[in-house]
Order: structure tokens, then sequence, then C-alpha cells
């Protein structure tokens, strides 16, 4: 009976130390770790185009699985004036680069449960390049002087590997500044090579769901 007692004991111990150590560590509260899940994130990158500097909003998620990998899709494009060649042929319009990606988007986090931790992650898909008309915001009220002409639209194939350091905020809410690098491969078009399209980006993200 003694054996037994001891048995359930050491059992009960190991049990309660497993459960412990599968606790999602956050900067304001706990939550027991799930098997898999699903996250979304918002991003914003810093980077540039053609030697100018390029603000790019980005979006992605999926399915996190054994809370570690994410597989999932990605969207990024640029939001800012980035001059074009044509900018200075046409002075009296606001010509500009657009640069947009989209695609896979893969993701593994290490030791997931601990407050601060490390991810790594990869996008694969296209991208895009293209110029347009951007008026002055004041000029957007006017309907009839607005063009919206996208001109000479390029695809191409683009890669970006990236690193973060994650932050647990809450169980639901993460924040996790990195860094990537944007390689493209093909591109042509708008006077950009992929020279001009490949380069560090910084970002700032924030990541919502079930981890």
């Amino acid at each position: 009976m003694k054996k037994i007692l001891s048995t359930l004991t050491l059992l009960c111990c190991l049990l309660s130390s497993y459960s412990y150590s599968q606790q999602v560590q956050t900067v304001f509260s706990g939550s027991k770790i799930k098997r898999s899940g699903g996250y979304a994130a918002i991003s914003n990158k810093f980077t540039t185009i053609n030697g100018d500097f390029a603000n790019m909003p980005e979006i992605y998620g999926g399915w996190f699985v054994n809370s570690k990998f994410l597989i999932g899709a990605e969207l990024a494009a640029t939001s800012n004036f980035i001059p074009s060649p044509n900018f200075s042929n046409s002075p009296d319009k606001k010509i500009t680069y657009q640069y947009g990606q989209f695609g896979l988007m893969t993701e593994y986090i290490f030791a997931s449960n601990k407050r601060v931790h490390f991810a790594v992650n990869l996008m694969n898909g296209a991208g895009f390049t293209l110029q347009y008309d951007r008026k002055n915001w004041d000029d957007w009220d006017h309907d009839d002087d607005w063009n919206d002409n996208h001109t000479d639209a390029k695809c191409f194939y683009v890669i970006e590997p990236g690193a973060q350091v994650e932050i647990n905020l809450l169980k639901w809410m993460r924040i996790s500044p990195g860094i990537s690098y944007r390689k493209t491969f093909g591109a042509k078009g708008n006077g950009l090579t992929d020279g001009d399209l490949s380069n560090v980006s910084y970002n700032m993200t924030l990541k919502f769901g079930r981890f």
C-alpha cells in the first residue's frame, strides 16, 4: 500500500510540474498553453525602395500549430509617396511608385510560453510594382480632376526571411519588433531593378489570437 501511495504521489508531482511548465508567461496575466490555435498580425515596415524611404503596412495570419508553427498568408504594400523618374517629366502630376507583395507566410516561435522569446518567419510569394498619379490630399475633393490610372504594372517573385523578439503582453496579445530582408527576382519595368527593390525592413508587429 505504501508503495502504491508513494508511486501516486510521485506521479502527481510530475504531472503538477508538467502542468506548471506549460503555463504561458505574460506581462499582465497567464493561461495554459494550447496545442493549436491561430492568430492575426498587424505590422508596419520601414524600408527603402529605389533609395527613397518607404512605409509599408502589412497584415498576415493563419493556423498556429502546436504552439510553435504558423502557416498562413501575408499582404503588404507601400503607403507613402515614392517619387518616380516620370515625376520630374510631369511637374503638373505627382507620379509615385507603388510596391506590394502577397503570398505564403510561415513563422516558427521558440519557447512560445515564455514572456520574452524569439520568432523567425518567411514570406514567399509574388511582388508587384506600378506607377500612378498621387494627387495631394486637397485635390481628392475634385472628382473630375482625379486620375486613378495605373501604368506599367509588373509582377515578379519575392522572398522575405525575418526575425523578431516577441513579448507576451496578454494571453491573446503579443508585440514583436523585428527585422527582415526582402529579396526580389525578375523585377523589371517602371525603371526598377531587383537591386532597387531588395532591402532591409525594420518592423513593429502586434499579434492577436489564440496562442
